[in-house]
């Protein structure tokens, strides 16, 4: 059986969606991922500007269980 994978540290769906929907969680969590990556630019930039994203993470994880990919840098 195959992992099923997910953006926040690989947690379930229903506990990833609860911290999406919360803006403070979904913004640290969004910032240390990209750091986790090795993404240290889109990590920076989702310091400053993570509130503005943070309604996009919550639809796509609702939709695909996959945080917005808007920086790929």
């Amino acid at each position: 059986m195959a992992k099923k994978s997910s953006d926040y540290f690989g947690l379930g769906r229903l506990v990833s969606i609860i911290l999406a929907i919360i803006p403070f969680t979904a913004w640290i969590l969004g910032v240390v991922i990209r750091f986790q990556e090795g993404k240290i630019v889109a990590g920076i930039i989702r310091i400053f500007g993570g509130w503005l994203i943070w309604l996009l993470d919550l639809i796509f994880m609702i939709k695909d269980t996959r945080i917005c990919r808007l920086l790929n840098i």
